[in-house]
């Protein structure tokens, strides 16, 4: 008997062991740095479904103008707190217009199409500042229409949960409207983005965020001593995630001329930018097609660049319920990971035009270890939180 009892004492000090083992390991989670792991992002984050009787029209005249397939209009997103709380989103996009002036976008010339009022009648259009939607004219349905009320939600919602995963916001410099795809009289012209645009910008971010922008990720953190940004990254001078969290990383999706003019690297900078690799600049990489540069993604992210790829899109998965963009996606180490399907299409219950398409992590994590700048194998009983 008194064998026996030394035999579960033996194993009951190697269970607690290995127990005390594994929560050292999981304790060291937070310092991996926040380029070592893959979050899920929404794509046109902001964006809210064509308004249904001009959806309609385009799906009646898509024999006419096949440039607006209203396939790839068809989808929707909830507020971003409720991406952020209900589905585990961390990356967010989001679509600006310069509008220095105010009233630029107040107008929706596509609504004589149905035919309804082309006045928005929406007093925030009027308002000087960067404006939010998909297509001017055409697909404006958005649930925040300033830059200012988007980062103002971002920010509340921060604010509300201080330990978070480092947000990557996605801001896609827009310049293209309704004549870049079928000339029509009238249409808006949107404006060129400039350097007092890039000026603008940051005053946007400065006036939510707080001067001092003490809860963002600016590209000068990052750079810290080294000569350029480029550089920097190359020696993984990124946060830890202890460090990231609660905090918020803007990226300029877009030429970003206008914005490093005067400014190498980013200096004094609210933004980063996608930039070519080995540039100066480049810190963060986009690569939209996962399948045809899955190799090229793996070495950009060994080089310790964040690099941001998309999983699907203009709702072709969704319907056909392919998954191989998104497992290229996974495998390839892209750390910004972006979907309109974090939730299934909910017309796949009852359409079977649609369906159960969803992008998330095994066992529905809401972050993972990066397989391709970290070793994922060595945490594997662990979880990453918030």
């Amino acid at each position: 008997m008194k064998q026996y009892h030394l035999l579960v004492l033996v194993f009951l000090l190697f269970a607690s062991a290995c127990k005390h083992e594994e929560l050292n390991v999981c304790d060291q989670i937070n310092d991996l740095k926040m380029n070592q792991v893959q979050i899920i992002a929404s794509h046109n984050s902001y964006r809210i479904h064509t308004y249904q009787p001009l959806f309609d029209k385009l799906v009646a005249l898509n024999s006419v103008f096949p440039q607006f397939d209203p396939k790839g209009f068809d989808y929707t997103h909830p507020p971003l707190e409720e991406q952020f709380d209900e589905y585990g989103v961390r990356g967010i996009e989001l679509d600006i217009y310069y509008d220095p002036n105010g009233g630029l976008y107040y107008n929706r010339l596509a609504n004589t199409l149905i035919p309804e009022p082309v006045e928005s009648g929406i007093p925030d259009l009027l308002e000087p500042g960067f404006k939010v939607l998909h297509v001017p004219d055409l697909d404006y349905m958005t649930h925040y229409y300033t830059f200012k009320q988007a980062l103002q939600a971002l920010k509340t919602w921060s604010d509300a949960h201080p330990t978070h995963l480092p947000i990557f916001v996605n801001v896609e410099t827009k310049t293209d409207g309704l004549n870049d795809y079928v000339t029509v009289v009238g249409a808006i012209e949107p404006l060129p983005f400039t350097p007092q645009a890039a000026n603008d910008l940051d005053q946007e971010v400065k006036a939510i965020f707080g001067d001092e922008l003490q809860n963002v990720i600016t590209p000068d953190k990052i750079r810290g001593n080294y000569a350029t940004l480029n550089q920097a990254v190359k020696a993984n001078n990124w946060l830890t995630l202890k460090q990231a969290r609660g905090k918020v990383v803007f990226i300029i999706n877009g030429n970003y001329d206008f914005y490093i003019d005067q400014h190498p690297s980013f200096a004094g900078r609210a933004m980063f930018a996608y930039a070519n690799p080995d540039t100066p600049e480049c810190a963060f990489i986009i690569a939209n097609n996962p399948i045809g540069s899955q190799t090229e993604i793996e070495q950009w992210v060994a080089d310790n660049y964040i690099v941001r790829t998309r999983t699907d899109s203009d709702t072709y998965e969704a319907r056909n319920g392919d998954y191989s963009a998104m497992n290229a996606a996974f495998a390839s180490g892209a750390q910004i990971i972006s979907t309109d399907y974090y939730r299934p299409d909910p017309r796949y219950l009852t359409d079977t035009a649609w369906t159960d398409f969803t992008v998330q992590f095994p066992n529905n994590e809401l972050a993972r270890i990066n397989d391709i700048s970290a070793n994922r194998t060595a945490y594997q009983n662990c979880l990453i939180e918030e």
